[in-house]
């Protein structure tokens, strides 16, 4: 039997939830952090960018020019295998993506655990406002940046940072009601989940009788905390992920492929076998 069939065979006639992270999108154009192709980044970190003017005028330079290739990015065949699945007893997704991807498939339920960099919050005020209308603005404010060419994993992260060698001059937008500064709507590393968001997620993962994770090295804990929730429940994990992951210990069935296709042949086993059950 096949590590797909063995899949199938966990999940069928089951409600379970899936776990996913950046090699969920890397199929989109969006790089990841830690997978086999990545090469070595340094995110920004929630207090250096809140506490200095400068980080933020760094950060904002580089979103900037990340901006125009993550902003543009489409779901790929993965993603829509994910909302083909509901189908198949997927009760829905958690994602420690901020690209929005999952949503722009068509997913009914999704949890995005680290937030969304389609919109800008104020951290003085709290005003939220979606990044495309900090975008426009921050074209106007700095005018003479032109579009970069394509990014790859060694300039563009899956937050939309991306390395830019000059910065110093770039303008920034402040919060149009406060004058406060802004920061997209994501968790920054060294800042918490909120607590409302984790909460929600364990609610889901204990919906399910089964948690699939797919594309997430599960390296913070912000994710593997779930793995090993589901695991002291005793309930099956399985992994979908090139490469090793913190969470191989817990897990049924590893599968080392990527998840676009796996996700795609676990699509038309489960819901193909549905349709043809039902006839």
């Amino acid at each position: 039997m096949s590590l797909i069939d063995r899949v199938a065979d966990q999940l069928r006639d089951r409600r379970w939830v899936v776990l996913t992270g950046a090699g969920v999108s890397t199929d989109s154009g969006i790089p990841d952090y830690r997978g086999p192709d990545a090469r070595p980044a340094a995110p920004m970190m929630y207090g250096e960018f809140a506490g200095s003017l400068e980080a933020r005028r760094r950060y904002w330079a580089r979103s900037f020019q990340g901006w125009r290739q993550i902003g543009v990015a489409r779901p790929n065949a993965g993603h829509r295998a994910l909302v083909r699945l509901e189908a198949a007893g997927l009760a829905g997704v958690v994602t420690q993506n901020v690209d929005g991807l999952h949503e722009d498939a068509g997913s009914s339920r999704v949890i995005d655990l680290h937030g969304r960099i389609d919109q800008v919050i104020c951290l003085d005020c709290g005003l939220r406002v979606s990044r495309a209308t900090v975008q426009d603005q921050l074209e106007q404010l700095n005018p003479g940046i032109g579009p970069a060419e394509q990014l790859d994993h060694a300039e563009l992260r899956p937050d939309g940072d991306a390395v830019v060698a000059e910065w110093d001059d770039f303008v920034l937008v402040d919060c149009e009601r406060c004058g406060g500064r802004l920061k997209p709507d994501v968790v920054f590393f060294g800042e918490s989940v909120p607590r409302d968001r984790v909460a929600a997620a364990y609610s889901l993962v204990d919906e399910g009788e089964v948690l699939l994770v797919a594309g997430s090295s599960l390296t913070v804990m912000s994710g593997l905390r779930f793995v090993r929730h589901a695991w002291k429940a005793g309930r099956p994990v399985i992994i979908v992920n090139r490469g090793e992951t913190r969470g191989d210990e817990f897990a049924m069935i590893k599968i080392e492929d990527g998840t676009s296709e796996v996700l795609g042949r676990l699509s038309e086993e489960l819901t193909t076998a549905g349709t043809t059950e039902s006839r």
